[in-house]
C-alpha cells in the first residue's frame, strides 16, 4: 500500500521535478534576500549598536546563501520539460520568450545582486568609501527581485506566499524607508555646508 502510494507520487512529480526544485529555490532566495536586506540595514542603522559584528557574520552568511538558492533556481529550469530555456534564456534579459519582462527584471536582479554581494570581498581595492555607495544599490536589487516574484512566480497570487513573504518583506521595506529618510537630513546638511563653504572662498 505504502510501497504503491509513493510509486504514484514518484510518477506524478517526477516530470515537474526541476520546475518544483525551481520554485522552491525562488521562494526560498526572496525570503534570504529580504533577510539580507535587513541585517544590512540594521548594522548601518541606530537600532542595534552593540551587536554589529554578529550581523556581519550574519549578513554575510545570507547574502551567499541568497546567491546560492538564486543560482539553483535558475539553473534547475534547464531541466524543464515545459519550458526548455536555453543557457541564454535564464542568463541574458530580453531573450526568453516567456514573460519576457519579469523574466529579464528577474535576471537583472540577479546579476545586480551578485556582483554587488561578491564586491565585499574587494572593498580593499574597490576603497571601502566607494564600495559603500556603491553597495546602496543592492536594495534597488532586492526590490526587482520582488518584482520578478509578484509579477512572474507561480505562487504570487496565493495567500500562503504572500503572507509568508510580507513577515520579511514589510520589516525590509519599513527599515529601508527608515534609512532613506534619516539621511535625507544629513544630505541636506551637507549641502548646505558646501554652499557655505563655496561662498566664503568667494
Amino acid at each position: 500500500m505504502h510501497t504503491t502510494s509513493a510509486n504514484t507520487l514518484a510518477t506524478a512529480v517526477a516530470p515537474h521535478l526541476f520546475w518544483i526544485t525551481s520554485r522552491a529555490a525562488g521562494v526560498a532566495a526572496l525570503l534570504l534576500s529580504s533577510l539580507t536586506v535587513c541585517a544590512g540595514l540594521l548594522i548601518g542603522g541606530r537600532v542595534v549598536s552593540g551587536h554589529r559584528a554578529e550581523l556581519r557574520v550574519t549578513h554575510e552568511a545570507l547574502s551567499l546563501a541568497t546567491l546560492a538558492a538564486l543560482v539553483i533556481h535558475g539553473l534547475a529550469l534547464l531541466g524543464d520539460g515545459y519550458l526548455h530555456p536555453s543557457l541564454g534564456d535564464i542568463a541574458l534579459p530580453l531573450i526568453s520568450g516567456y514573460r519576457t519582462l519579469w523574466t529579464s527584471i528577474g535576471i537583472v536582479a540577479f546579476w545586480a545582486l551578485l556582483v554587488l554581494g561578491l564586491s565585499y570581498y574587494a572593498r580593499a581595492r574597490i576603497g571601502v568609501q566607494r564600495w559603500r555607495r556603491l553597495h546602496r544599490f543592492a536594495a534597488l536589487a532586492w526590490i526587482l527581485g520582488l518584482a520578478h516574484s509578484l509579477g512572474e512566480g507561480t505562487d504570487a497570487g496565493q495567500m500562503w506566499f504572500l503572507a509568508m513573504i510580507a513577515l520579511v518583506v514589510i520589516p525590509a521595506l519599513l527599515l529601508l524607508a527608515a534609512r532613506l529618510l534619516d539621511s535625507a537630513p544629513a544630505a541636506t546638511a551637507g549641502d548646505t555646508a558646501r554652499v557655505a563653504r563655496a561662498r566664503v572662498a568667494r
